[in-house]
């Protein structure tokens, strides 16, 4: 049990330490530079095949010095997708899914400033969406990932359909050699940056 203990306060601290140093180097990405490297993503992420063919998908829209979707966003209505964002809800500690169909009407900022659906939007059933866009702090080629420590996604991504498409958008600063991981962390089955696409076998 200490061996346990001790090993998952040494995971701990590793991705605690690399959160903040990938935080730090996004935050220091000059604003032009990643609206540039946004629309790239964008861009790459809207032509991919599991993206055209998909019909409910699951998006989130940028906080703080995220990688700018809202361009993927626009693009999946126009397509006339459903596409839902996540609200966090406190008493659960898991995320609810709301559909929006106009981004300037249905969106506010919610929990710690994150751009969320309104009170007035739908409610969506997880086993609805088919492709997910996963946000991260940081990732490597085996498709791991770590978020900003609130296990949000963690809970949320095993309640996925098993053939939901799971994609990451980011930028290149964004990957890492290796993400400190769990045998358990759920994986991404692709990862989208401003000059690649690295494809991870599921």
């Amino acid at each position: 049990m200490n061996l346990d203990r001790a090993t998952s306060g040494k995971l701990l601290d590793a991705k605690r330490e690399l959160r903040a140093r990938i935080l730090r180097d996004r935050d220091a990405k000059p604003a032009r530079a990643r609206a540039t490297a946004s629309a790239s993503i964008a861009a790459s992420i809207s032509t991919r095949e599991d993206f055209a063919l998909s019909r409910n998908v699951l998006l989130t829209l940028p906080f703080g010095s995220e990688w700018d979707t809202q361009a993927l966003l626009v693009a999946a209505l126009a397509h006339a997708k459903t596409v839902a964002l996540p609200r966090v809800n406190l008493a659960t500690r898991m995320l609810d899914l709301y559909a929006i169909t106009r981004l300037e009407h249905d969106v506010m900022p919610g929990y710690r400033g994150i751009p969320e659906p309104c009170a007035h939007c739908a409610p969506l059933d997880v086993a609805t969406i088919d492709w997910v866009l996963v946000p991260g702090v940081a990732f490597d080629s085996d498709g791991h990932r770590i978020g900003y420590g609130g296990g949000y996604y963690d809970r949320l991504l095993p309640l996925l359909r098993v053939d939901a498409h799971r994609v990451a958008g980011a930028f290149e600063l964004q990957l890492v050699e290796r993400v400190p991981a769990a045998s358990h962390d759920v994986t991404v089955e692709a990862i989208v940056t401003e000059t690649r696409s690295i494809s991870i076998a599921r």
